[in-house]
């Protein structure tokens, strides 16, 4: 809400009613005014952070499903132990790339261009981008901050623009923007990110060679929707189970392993998403639950259901003796402070 907003109320409105509308009206402004949290908000964000973890916990299932490379053998085990709702959690690139960080000395912080830095672990970790950058009025930020998070480890658009994309459709879940209109969103915003890019005269050459990967693959995948005019709805095919899944998250992955680069991790959260209708647990047969690198989908899928859904339709025995949950609430609470 801007500071020029009114908050409409009924004009022939009885006491407790109108002193209930005061008492929301109250909260939300607190909200922008950054001393109270208005709840609705308030939760999603914490959604967001939680599920996430949730979410990666699920799909990597200590090792296990991750590596498992058949998305039906994983529905059986996960069948035999009584389906989502019976499961209850307890308590490569980036690491090589992050100790080539040196953030006391001058450009530190970046490491030369990587013919092999496309891989996902930009894109399932910039959510976060996406919720301390939600608002229109702040998308440049948005973009640079992504990417110059992105290529910190994965420098090579196909990693660091995954890192963007992850980061927009955050934002447009917070923010309430329908589902098929985000691909065509993050298509217009590809022009500004490369001109970002060139201008930063940064390895400029290295990266403009290997930029159109990631745009074609988008492309590609947005007109097989249906949806690159982001209003139509999308379209699937009409037998879509686990092994149609699997070898359509096969076919977008750039060496066979669905999910583990930065254009298909985000692209088949998107998918999953798209699928998955108002259904948490359908969301996660289909991002959670595949052939692919499935920590890495189900990690970003998870974020954008709490940043559009809150906790709806998540078990509760999933979240609540998650590890480190207390730490993802309090970043949570400190990202919707601070946007």
């Amino acid at each position: 809400m801007s500071s020029g907003s009114r908050l409409a109320l009924p004009r022939r409105a009885g006491p407790r009613r109108a002193v209930l509308a005061g008492l929301a009206a109250v909260f939300c402004i607190e909200a922008v005014l950054g001393e109270k949290l208005c709840p609705k908000m308030m939760e999603n964000y914490m959604a967001a952070m939680v599920l996430s973890g949730v979410g990666d916990t699920l799909g990597y299932y200590n090792g296990k499903w991750e590596f498992l490379m058949s998305g039906p053998a994983i529905h059986k085990e996960l069948a035999e132990m009584g389906g989502l709702g019976n499961l209850s959690i307890q308590g490569g690139a980036c690491q090589e790339n992050a100790l080539k960080l040196d953030p006391g000395q001058p450009d530190g912080w970046r490491i030369p261009f990587s013919p092999r830095g496309g891989g996902c672990g930009a894109a399932m970790r910039s959510m976060c981008i996406g919720l301390r950058f939600r608002h229109p009025t702040q998308l440049d930020t948005l973009v640079q901050v992504s990417i110059e998070s992105g290529r910190m480890t994965h420098h090579h658009p196909t990693g660091y623009l995954g890192s963007l994309a992850s980061a927009l459709f955050t934002s447009f879940a917070v923010n309430g923007v329908p589902p098929p209109a985000w691909g065509k969103g993050l298509m217009e915003v590809l022009p500004r990110a490369k001109a970002y890019v060139r201008d930063s005269g940064f390895f400029v050459e290295e990266n403009m060679a290997q930029w159109h990967y990631f745009e074609e693959q988008w492309e590609k995948y947005l007109a097989e929707r249906g949806i690159s005019d982001g209003v139509s709805l999308p379209t699937f095919p009409p037998k879509y189970g686990v092994e149609e899944r699997d070898s359509f998250y096969t076919s977008l992955s750039y060496d066979g392993w669905g999910g583990s680069s930065g254009h298909d991790a985000p692209m088949i959260a998107y998918d999953a998403l798209l699928g998955a209708g108002d259904s948490w647990a359908e969301l996660a047969h289909r991002a959670f639950f595949h052939g692919g690198d499935s920590d890495s989908t189900a990690t970003i899928a998870a974020c954008w259901w709490g940043a559009m859904h809150g906790f709806r339709g998540v078990s509760a025995s999933l979240y609540a003796h998650l590890e480190y949950r207390d730490r993802l609430e309090q970043v949570a609470k400190d990202l919707y402070r601070l946007a």
